[in-house]
This record gives C-alpha cells, sequence and structure tokens, in this order.
C-alpha cells in the first residue's frame, strides 16, 4: 500500500506491503530510501502511516532513509498488523521478522533492534549469521525484569495500561510518554499519547506488555557473531543503561555509545541526534561500499494504487474486503485488477489465481 508521502532528499517513498508469517497472521511492512538494506525490528509501539507522519518519528525514518534501504514492520497486534493474536511469545516474534525478510526479498541485511525489538534481532541474528551483515541495538535490552523491583513497576504499570489505555482523557497514557520523551514538546506529547490509543487495543497492550517482559537472551549475547554497535540514551527512564553496558561487554566485539539524552526516542532537534546519525552512518559505511543487492521491486509495471490492491487481493480479500479497506467502490478495485491482469497478461477467470500464484511463487504473499 504505497504511501504518498515523500521527503525532500527525493529518496523512495515508502510503500506498505502486506506478507503472513508461519501461523498466518499478517504482517504490515514498509519499504523506503535508497542504499543498503536495513531491517528496523519493531519496538513496543508502531504504526507504518501514523510513525510515518509524527513529529516524533518522521525524521528518524527519513533521514535512516538517506542512509539505507529501510525496511520496518508493525508486529503482531499493532499498527496496520494483524490485531487477533493467535501467538505472542519470542518464537512468533522470530518467525515474523523472518517472514518480512523472505517477502522483502532479502539475502543480506543490516539488522536494527530497537526498544522492545532487540531481543528478536538479537534471537534472529544468532539463528541466522549468514544473513546478517551487521547488528544495530538502539534503546534496548537483553532481560526486561532482573530485579523485584523491575517485576513490581511491570506489574504497575500493566494495570495502568489496563485502566487507562482507550480513555479519552490521556491522563493515563501521559504517564508512559513523560517516560519516553521526557524533553518533548507538548505538540509531541500529545502525539504519542494518541500513537497509543490507535496503535493497538487495551486487551493487546496488556498481554504483548506482560508476555514480553518474560524474555531473556543474555545468554544468547557471547553467540552473537557479527559486527555489534550498540547506542543508547544515557540518563533514559525506559530501559536502564546498564541493560547497554550489560550487551556491549557481552557480545564479542561490540561498541557501546552513550547519548547525552534522556530521551528514549531521540527527538530532531536534541544534540543527541546528529551524534546517533554519524554512528549508525560510519557503521552502515561498510555495506554501502559493499553496495548489496536493494530490496526488489518485484512489480515494476504497476502504479501504486495497482500495488496495494494486488498485495490485498494475494492476502486472501474478496474485492469488496479491498474496496472497504482502501475506501473506494467495489468497481474502481475491479477496474484496476483489470488493468493489472493486463499489464502482466493474464485473462479470462483464471487471471487472479494465476497472479496470485505467481506472487506466491516469489515469496511475496
Amino acid at each position: 500500500m504505497p504511501s504518498q508521502d515523500g521527503d525532500a532528499a527525493g529518496t523512495r517513498r515508502q510503500e506498505i506491503r502486506f506478507c503472513r508469517s508461519a501461523d498466518g497472521t499478517r504482517i504490515a511492512y514498509a519499504v523506503h530510501g535508497q542504499g543498503p538494506p536495513l531491517v528496523l525490528d519493531s519496538c513496543w509501539l508502531s504504526h507504518l502511516q501514523y510513525d510515518w507522519e509524527s513529529p516524533v518519528w518522521r525524521h528518524f525514518v527519513a533521514e535512516l532513509g538517506r542512509i539505507c534501504t529501510v525496511i520496518r514492520y508493525d508486529e503482531r497486534g499493532y499498527g496496520l498488523s494483524d490485531w487477533d493474536l493467535r501467538h505472542y511469545s519470542t518464537e512468533a516474534r522470530v518467525a515474523d521478522l523472518e517472514a518480512v525478510v523472505a517477502a522483502a526479498g532479502l539475502d543480506r541485511f543490516a539488522l536494527f533492534g530497537m526498544s522492545q525489538g532487540g531481543p528478536v534481532s538479537v534471537t534472529y541474528t544468532v539463528r541466522h549469521p549468514e544473513r546478517v551483515t551487521r547488528l544495530l541495538l538502539f534503546g534496548t535490552y537483553a532481560a526486561a525484569v532482573r530485579t523485584p523491583e523491575d517485576k513490581e513497576l511491570v506489574e504497575t504499570f500493566t494495570s495502568m495500561i489496563r485502566v487507562g489505555w482507550a480513555r479519552e482523557d490521556p491522563l493515563f497514557r501521559r504517564v508512559f510518554t513523560n517516560m519516553y520523551i521526557p524533553g518533548a514538546t507538548e505538540e509531541q506529547m500529545r502525539w504519542l499519547d494518541e500513537l497509543q490509543r490507535v496503535s493497538t487495543s487495551t486487551d493487546n497492550a496488556v498481554r504483548l506488555r506482560a508476555e514480553r517482559h518474560d524474555i531473556d537472551v543474555t545468554d544468547l549475547l557471547p553467540f552473537v557473531a557479527v559486527p555489534t554497535l550498540v547506542l543508547h540514551a544515557r540518563e533514559e527512564r525506559t530501559v536502564p543503561f546498564n541493560e547497554a553496558r550489560i550487551m556491549a561487554s557481552t557480545i564479542p566485539g561490540a561498541r557501546l555509545v552513550p547519548l547525552e539524552t534522556a530521551n528514549h526516542v531521540l527527538l530532531a532537534d536534541e544534540p543527541a541526534w546528529p551524534v546517533f546519525l554519524a554512528e549508525v552512518t560510519a557503521f552502515m559505511a561498510p555495506d554501502r561500499a559493499a553496495r548489496p543487492e536493494a530490496p526488489r521491486d518485484p512489480l515494476p509495471d504497476l502504479t501504486g494504487r495497482e500495488h496495494e490492491i494486488l498485495r490485498l487481493a494475494a492476502a486472501g480479500l474478496s474485492n469488496a474486503e479491498v474496496a472497504e479497506a482502501l475506501t473506494l467502490s467495489v468497481r474502481t478495485v475491479e477496474r484496476h485488477l483489470s488493468n493489472v491482469y493486463l499489464k502482466l497478461g493474464v485473462t479470462g477467470r483464471a487471471a487472479r489465481t494465476a497472479v496470485v500464484a505467481e506472487l506466491v511463487r516469489r515469496g511475496l504473499a
């Protein structure tokens, strides 16, 4: 589902696509930018389209897109991915990452584990060292709960989510916002307040947070066998800086970059942001020099609207469901599909089946 947004530098606009994980869960992922591939393992709160438009995340995704071809996704239960969860374990989340990598057509790529996406990135890297060129870990951890006090805080925050997540009044959500971006403007805080409400349901937020805090990948850290960069806000309130020390001192050859800020999400106008960007640019330089193959554009002759309609159709939606999802008439969807079939040289009643079969063959549906 291509977004109509671009950036001033003219990098490739964001295209939102869909794939299915091993258990059939539909995962939304987006591709934008130029250069070697960089997969962003999603953090706790994400919404591909909403993030692209935000005063908190816009600079982050746009600037990374000037360095790399960025592939990011909404994890199960969030954003544009399926909210009806069957499983929510580390294994399911690793399978989601594997599905996105396959759908994007990646052989080798850099992996960026941010916030609560870090443990999944570590697990994937240990299992697939031949696929990962380098690992970036930002604001993340190996274990979320290490002390009785940590556990008590998790239980308290979970209770607050249960009570206040979906309320129109952002009072409870503002507690989390103040933790994530204490240095933000009121506009930025309001945006993160709203992201919490629109990114997932209350039930999902409670379940996902509770299950996620059982993760501990500390024992995997010595087996990470790729160049690793650990970046972490020195004063942040969400993930203690000590977690960065543990990861950087346990992963062989890893380098730690402390960032002088209290913000879990770096803001565009703070001094830590250009430091972060310079470090990531330098770390990615070998991949840029090697010029690895960027994710393929499998259907280059189709328009953006045709891309999104075809991908929804390939994901199993009927014409009526596609029309509802994109706020179009059924007749408009049928017209676009007819144009797709004509461009791809298929005709007759079996045209849709033939196109979907081709997408499956290429690993794109």
